[in-house]
Formats: C-alpha cells, sequence, structure tokens
C-alpha cells in the first residue's frame, strides 16, 4: 500500500457510513447513534378546571355567542307536572275568524238563552255525587275505576270526623307501607298555590279531582282483560302507590331530623315498586300523580334527594320541559365537587347515559348539553373516571358524536355547544391508562377528525381534541390510529394556519405533529407532501420567534413594558414543538435534503440561536442545535446549511461554553459534522475550542465521550492540530476512555481508537510516551481477544449484539492501530 494511500485511509473524518452494502443490527445501531436522531419533549401541560362551568371565560367565537348558562334556579313551579305526552314542538297558528254561538241571542234580552249557573253551589256537586254513587254500585268491587292517587291522599288527608273514606279490597302482604313499617299518619294538604304548581289534568284528559267514567259497552274478551290490567292497577294504586305518596308529603312537611335520608328511601321504595309492576317508563296512566308529589320535593333544597327524584323522574321517561329541567337539576347539583360521592353512590349516571344515547338533538338539544356538562364534571373525579370507563361512557360518546356531526344545519349551534362539552370529557377520560384501548377499539380519534372538519372555526372543540391527541399520541397504538386517518395531516396544517394566535392550540397539534413524526418515515413523508406544509410551519416560526429589538437610551420606547415572563415561555413552547417537528421529518432520506436547501428554514434557525440565551431558552437551543446537526448530513453544494456552516459554528459557542450538559452535547454533535470542513477546524483551534473538547473526555458519559472523539477525530486530519491536541493531554485522556469504556461500549471502544489512529498516524507515534504507549497495548491486547473481549457480557441475550458491534465496531480499526503501535503484530 502506498503511503498516501495509506495516510488517506487512516486519517478518514468523523462521518457516519451511510447506505453501507452490509448492515447488521450492529451497523444500524450504529448508524442511529451517531447520525440522525428523534427529538424528544414534554407534552404540553393540561390545566385543570378551577370552576366548574360550561363554558371557559376565555371561549371566543360566533359558537359561544347566546350560549347557555353555568347557573340557574330551579323550583317546583318550572316543572310542568301533567308530562302526559311529549311535546310536538310545532304550534297552532290562531284562527282568524272570530267563534259564533250555536245558540242565537234574543233580540230583547241578549243573556236569555245562555245556560246559567244553579242557584245552589253546591247543587252541582251533589248532582255529580250522586251519579258517581250510581256508578260504582252498578259495578263489583273488583271493577272500580281507577283512583287518581294524589288526590285521593290530599282526600283522606283532609276529611273530617264524620267522612267516610271509601276503601278497596286490599292483598294480603302487599302494602308497601306496612312491608317498610312506616306509619300512616295524615299531613297537611298542600294546595297548588302553596306548591307553585298549577293542578294538571292526568293522563285521560280529565282533573285529577274528578273520576273517569267507566263505560262498558260491549263485554268481549278484549274488554274483559283490558278491564282486568285496569282492576289490577288499581288495587296496585290503592295499597302501595298511594300510601308511599303519603308518606312522602307527610314526611317533607315535617321537619324531623333524618327526614332526607327517609324521603330518599321512600323514592326508592317507590321505584321499586313501579319496576316491580311495570308500571316504569309511561305505562303508569297515573304518572302525572307521582311527578306531582316528586316536583314539590325539589323546593326541599337537597342535592341528596333531588338525585333520587331526578332517577325516579327519567325512569318515569319525562319529556320536553320537564326533561331538560330535569337535566339542569343534575347538572346543578354536579357543580359542587362535594356532592360527587353522591354520584358515586347513586345510579343516576346511568340515567345520564341513557339520555345521551336516544335523545336526538332535535328534539333534546338543551337536556343532552346539560347532560354531557355533568359528564365533563364528574370526570374530574378520578374515582368516577374509572366508574364511567366502566359504564362504556366512550362507546357512547361515539354514538353521540356521530348523531351530532349528522345533525342539520338548523341545529349546529347547539350541536356545537354539545360538542365542546363531549369532548372535554373525553380529554380527562383521556388521562386514565385503560382508556387508549377504548379509544382505538371505538375509532374515537379518527370520529375527532370528522368533528374538526365540521367545527374548524370552533376553537373551544378545536383545543380539547388537540388535548385529547397530544395525550394519546405519546402511545404507540394510538398514534398508529390517528395516522391512519385519512388527510389528518392536512387537518392539522389548516387549523394550525386558521388559529395561529390561539397558543395552546397551536403547541398541541404541534406536538401531536412531533409524536406521528417520531416513528414513522412514512408519517415524515406525507407530512412534508401536504399541500402548504413548510409555509405553514415557516410562518408559525416566524410569528412566534421573539425578536426584541432594543431601543437606543432615551428614545420615546426605552420606556417600553417588558415582555410578560409568561408569554415569553409560551413561545418557546411552541418553538420547542415545531423545531422539534422539524428535526424528525428531515430523518427521512427524501426529504432532509429538501429541508436543508431550504434558505428561509435555516436562516430562521440561525436567527434562534442568534435571539435566545440558553439561560432562559435551553430546550428550544438544544432542540435547534439538534436540528440542525440532523440537516448537515446533506452536504450537497445547494444546502444552505453546507454555505453557513461556518456562522452556525460560531454561534455554537454559547451552547459550548453554558452550563447546560444537554446543550454541550448537541454543540459537540454539530461541531462532529461541521468540522469536516477546514475552515471549520480552523475555527476551533483559533478559537480553543479544542481544548474544552478534550475536557469533555472527563465527563464520565459515554454519549460525551463519543461526540467528543468526533471532533478530535475530524480536528486529527491537518498535522498541525495533533500536536496541540497531544499538547492537552488528548492521547492520554483517549487511551483512559478506552480502558474506562470500552468493554462495555464496544462502538465507543472503535471511536476511541480511530481518534487515536488520526492523532499518531503518519509517523507521529513519538506523541505518546513509553507509558502511554505501553498501557494502550496492555489495552489492545486485551480487547482483541474475543474470548476476553467477550466475556464482559453477562447477558446472554446481548452476547450476539456485542459480537456483532465487537466484530464491526472494534476490531478492524483497532488491529491498524495495534499494527501501527507494534509492528510485529500480525492479524491472523
Amino acid at each position: 500500500m502506498a503511503p498516501m494511500e495509506r495516510k488517506d485511509e487512516i486519517c478518514s473524518p468523523f462521518t457516519p457510513r451511510r447506505n453501507a452494502a452490509r448492515k447488521t443490527s450492529a451497523e444500524i445501531v450504529s448508524e442511529a447513534r451517531q447520525s440522525l436522531r428523534v427529538q424528544s419533549t414534554l407534552r404540553p401541560f393540561t390545566p385543570r378546571d378551577g370552576h366548574r362551568q360550561l363554558f371557559a371565560k376565555s371561549s371566543v367565537g360566533a359558537e359561544r355567542d347566546n350560549r347557555p348558562p353555568s347557573t340557574f334556579s330551579l323550583h317546583a313551579q318550572n316543572f310542568d307536572a301533567p308530562d302526559s305526552r311529549p311535546g310536538s314542538g310545532t304550534r297552532l297558528s290562531p284562527l282568524d275568524h272570530k267563534p259564533k254561538l250555536p245558540v242565537p241571542c234574543d233580540a230583547g234580552d241578549p243573556f236569555k238563552t245562555f245556560p246559567k249557573p244553579p242557584t245552589d253551589p253546591l247543587e252541582g256537586k251533589r248532582v255529580l255525587a250522586g251519579a258517581r254513587a250510581r256508578l260504582l254500585r252498578a259495578g263489583s268491587l273488583t271493577m272500580l275505576p281507577p283512583v287518581e292517587g294524589h288526590t285521593d291522599v290530599k282526600d283522606r288527608l283532609n276529611q273530617g270526623p264524620g267522612q267516610k273514606q271509601p276503601s278497596a279490597k286490599r292483598l294480603p302482604g302487599t302494602d308497601h307501607t306496612e312491608a317498610l313499617g312506616c306509619p300512616r299518619k295524615p299531613g297537611p294538604r298542600r294546595t297548588a298555590s302553596e306548591s307553585g304548581i298549577t293542578q294538571p289534568a292526568d293522563d285521560s284528559g280529565v282533573r285529577p279531582t274528578e273520576e273517569p267514567a267507566v263505560q262498558r259497552t260491549d263485554l268481549g274478551n278484549g274488554d274483559k282483560k283490558t278491564s282486568t290490567e285496569e282492576d289490577a292497577e288499581a288495587l296496585l294504586w290503592n295499597n302501595m302507590i298511594s300510601p308511599l305518596l303519603q308518606q312522602l308529603e307527610t314526611v317533607a312537611a315535617g321537619s324531623c331530623e333524618g327526614s332526607v335520608e327517609r324521603l330518599c328511601d321512600l323514592c326508592d321504595g317507590l321505584h321499586g315498586t313501579l319496576a316491580e309492576a311495570d308500571m316504569l317508563g309511561r305505562r303508569c296512566k297515573r304518572r302525572s300523580g307521582i311527578l306531582r308529589t316528586l316536583f314539590r320535593l325539589i323546593d326541599l333544597n337537597s342535592a341528596q334527594l333531588n338525585l333520587h327524584i331526578a332517577k325516579l323522574c327519567l325512569a318515569l321517561c319525562v319529556s320536553g320541559n320537564n326533561l331538560l329541567n330535569i337535566c339542569k337539576l343534575i347538572f346543578q347539583i354536579s357543580r359542587s365537587e362535594s356532592n360527587d360521592i353522591l354520584f358515586q353512590n347513586n345510579s343516576i349516571i346511568d340515567s345520564v347515559l341513557a339520555i345521551l344515547s336516544h335523545e336526538d338533538v332535535s328534539a333534546s338539544g338543551e337536556a343532552l348539553l346539560y347532560c354531557v356538562g355533568t359528564l365533563k364534571f364528574l370526570s374530574g373525579n378520578s374515582a368516577i373516571l374509572k366508574l364511567l370507563l366502566d359504564k362504556n361512557c366512550i362507546a357512547v360518546a361515539q354514538k353521540l358524536i356521530r348523531r351530532l356531526c349528522t345533525a342539520e344545519d338548523a341545529h349546529f349551534t347547539i350541536a356545537g355547544h354539545i360538542l365542546v362539552q363531549l369532548t372535554a370529557t373525553l380529554r380527562n377520560l383521556a388521562d386514565h391508562p385503560d382508556s387508549r384501548t377504548l379509544f382505538v377499539s371505538f375509532s374515537i380519534l379518527p370520529e375527532l377528525c370528522v368533528v374538526l372538519r365540521h367545527h374548524c372555526k370552533d376553537q373551544d372543540i378545536c383545543t380539547n381534541i388537540s388535548r385529547i391527541y397530544s395525550k394519546l399520541s405519546s402511545y404507540s397504538e394510538c398514534r398508529l390510529a390517528l395516522a391512519q386517518t385519512p388527510n389528518c395531516y392536512q387537518l392539522f396544517l389548516e387549523l394550525l394556519s386558521k388559529h395561529h394566535q390561539k397558543q395552546d392550540l397551536v403547541v398541541r397539534l404541534l406536538f401531536t405533529l412531533g409524536n406521528l413524526t417520531a416513528k414513522s418515515d412514512e408519517a415524515r413523508q406525507q407530512l412534508f407532501q401536504c399541500e402548504g406544509c413548510m409555509e405553514t410551519l415557516l410562518q408559525l416560526y416566524h410569528s412566534y420567534q421573539r425578536r426584541e429589538d432594543v431601543p437606543p437610551k432615551g428614545s420615546p420606547s426605552s420606556s417600553k413594558a417588558p415582555v410578560h415572563p409568561a408569554s415569553v415561555q409560551e413561545e418557546d413552547d411552541v418553538l420547542v414543538k415545531l423545531v422539534r417537528v422539524l428535526a424528525n421529518m428531515c430523518i427521512h432520506p427524501d426529504v432532509g435534503p429538501a429541508l436543508a436547501t431550504n434558505t428561509c428554514c435555516i436562516q430562521m434557525l440561525m436567527e434562534t440561536l442568534e435571539l435566545r440565551s440558553v439561560q432562559e431558552s435551553e430546550e428550544l437551543l438544544v432542540n435547534v442545535a439538534a436540528t440542525i446537526n440532523n440537516l448537515s448530513f446533506y452536504q450537497a453544494e445547494s444546502s444552505a446549511l453546507r454555505h453557513s456552516q461556518l456562522t452556525i459554528a460560531k454561534l455554537m459557542l454559547k451552547l459550548v461554553l453554558s452550563c447546560s450538559m444537554d446543550a454541550m452535547l448537541e454543540a459537540t454533535r454539530v461541531y462532529g459534522n461541521l468540522s469536516q470542513a477546514k475552515d471549520v477546524r480552523d475555527f476551533i483551534m483559533q478559537n480553543k475550542v479544542h481544548q474544552f473538547v478534550v475536557t469533555l473526555l472527563d465527563s464520565k458519559s459515554t454519549e460525551m465521550c463519543f461526540s467528543a472523539c468526533g471532533v478530535l477525530t475530524n480536528l486529527a486530519l491537518d498535522p498541525p492540530n495533533r500536536v496541540s491536541l497531544s499538547l492537552e493531554g488528548a492521547a492520554a485522556k483517549l487511551v483512559d476512555c478506552l480502558k474506562v469504556f470500552g468493554a462495555g461500549d464496544w462502538q465507543l471502544a472503535g471511536q476511541l481508537c480511530q481518534a487515536l489512529w488520526n492523532i499518531i498516524c503518519g509517523g507521529s507515534e513519538k506523541l505518546l510516551d513509553t507509558q502511554e504507549r505501553e498501557s494502550l497495548l496492555e489495552v489492545l491486547i486485551t480487547y482483541l481477544d474475543e474470548e476476553e473481549a467477550l466475556k464482559w457480557t453477562d447477558n446472554e441475550d446481548m452476547r450476539d449484539y456485542h459480537k456483532a458491534c465487537w466484530e464491526l465496531e472494534f476490531l478492524p480499526v483497532a488491529q491498524k492501530l495495534m499494527k501501527t503501535l507494534e509492528p510485529s503484530y500480525r492479524t491472523t
């Protein structure tokens, strides 16, 4: 081998081997270590809602105008007690014509032909009572007409001593009052004016104080069956339900201690009785009486009791205004964290989830809003959070999202209000580890992309979803689900452009993109190929690049208030996540060269290095240095970084001289790549940077030693530099590092040998004194013995890996170094 050829081979610069003909696992690891690296950063902090409100005070946008309130008052008079049937939602127009009386008026006396009331005001009641008595006598005792329970309770409570109560046969053992051991004491009667509710008609359309007439014109089989069912319901009502309603009113009228617990027990008993009799829902013909009694209890203002009332009312399938008010009542209770324990001990959450599963936004939009608002508050409690997952809340949310996204334009605003609450609930659910598989299995992540497309102008919805993505994209299964969502990268870029001023939204979307591009070459390329990708990212970079022009002293602007520290941190947080995306994208072999030729991108990175200090923006400068290091592997003639590498080398000085080990490490890595150029090597030697690099060999860090070796390897390419390096003790420190770290890291051992080889090659062996030379020979002889070298590996699973590293990374360069030091050494 000619001397010049030998010299060129020995003095090879520190640069990674890319696209080698033969690649083993060791080479892959070596390339990952020496070359392009993925950047990591902390997930943005999600602030906890200080106050439980439907919408944050910072909410903006047209969708937030005229939004439903978080605070309101509810009383019994707010409810419609009959609730006999759901409202149609359509108001009839008033008639244009005036009604005409069917009886002609007498010209002489216009009031002569009108019917007149009876002279005795009690006469009509006696007639009615007589008719009712005849009707009752006409049938058997088992064919009594249904008696309105609540009216029956009040009649018995207000009867005088001489009055006799109508009775019915009692079924043995079916008296619910006796079963509960509750005394049946008469209580005071509350009038409609006292309760604030107008006495309604029941489902049959007659007043509660009247008994519906029973007409049997045909005694066929169908009528007999219907009559039997009605008789059974009447008996159940009189024997079990009516006494319970009476007790509810009696206990509510009293003020004894423990009355709330007693009322809760009675509500549960009533609920169970109706369930056993299959009278829940809208099956019970006298449900208006039950609802009227329950609504009156709301004025007692007990959160515990109101939850029992709400659960029973929902089981009775209230609708319209009553459904809305019940949902408001539950929401109102959930606003206080002290009431969370009540929801844990009550199955009301099941009722809320049932509403979300079945109610339609067109008919019950506001009720859905308050239901989801309740879940948002409750999901902030870790115990209830697990309860919601167990109750399949995520599956309910998925179905609701689909209904909301397909809602008609007329209901778009209320659908947006609901989605604000729903996405906030999912944001809380995403905190629990058990939720991740559910988010994936129910395709929540792609569904949320659909929501973003429909409600891209709503910053509250977009921010909530960005928080969900930033949490879940840190996990591989969630990243895969999101990456497989069509056009998600383009969607994120459009949102970044539309809401570029909303920092909390921008930083989370960038963090999500950084996670997606961290491990996937396909994601890096897809993002880069999106329309307007670099324009959007660089525009954001420009917007958040803090440029503080210091005005001259005495100028009017010199008294300008300084930038608030919070805003400085927020700006840096955006740039940290944005630069991380750039660093990850340029790992792709097609994207990297394109970014390296992007002059604007290189200038923005250099400007950040110039404007920021390590003390205030450590993580940002570390990420910028890592991005520049990744880009420095693409050294084509058109590379904008190549033409600015000397300027970059000067900017790296502040990182090398800082107190941050991370900043030192990244700057050393950049010097390791840029020092392939002669002008950069001269700059390093002229500014004494080599002295600092030699000192890094004492850091006891394998990564720091590896990067420092790369710089020293390149500096030793110039003969004058070898003497300077030896005078700084570089050779001795390299030998010490080889002793300490070599046996455990054959990649580092190979790089140490390469640096020593370059320093002492070309007849410069005299740069090593006798002791250093003997020490190096002793280490090399030991490490070149395969059996001795690999015995340091205790882990059998890693033995093959270390053997591959020893053969490929260490053995070739160590053998050549051994031949240089000991000419008599011969390789087998």
